[in-house]
């Protein structure tokens, strides 16, 4: 193997690892229907969300889920 194919490689499994383990800190986002009809006002009108640690999870999920997307795209045309 090629040490950039390497360095990849270690880099998607880093990222995987972390999507994963981001994922299971997280909390459920609602329980049953009620949740899921009442749900989206929460998202709407709250207006701390942005502090929160669950909304920083999501963030960061988004984040290394994109990284990890991006590394393997590379690791195929590498």
């Amino acid at each position: 193997m090629q040490p950039l194919t390497i360095i990849i490689t270690i880099l998607q499994l880093l990222s995987g690892l972390a999507v994963t383990a981001i994922v299971l800190m997280q909390s459920g986002k609602s329980a049953g229907l009620s949740g899921a009809i009442s749900g989206g006002a929460d998202t709407f009108l709250s207006k701390g969300k942005a502090k929160t640690w669950d909304a920083k999870l999501a963030k960061a999920t988004k984040w290394f889920a994109l990284a990890f997307v991006l590394l393997t795209l590379s690791l195929h045309f590498v």
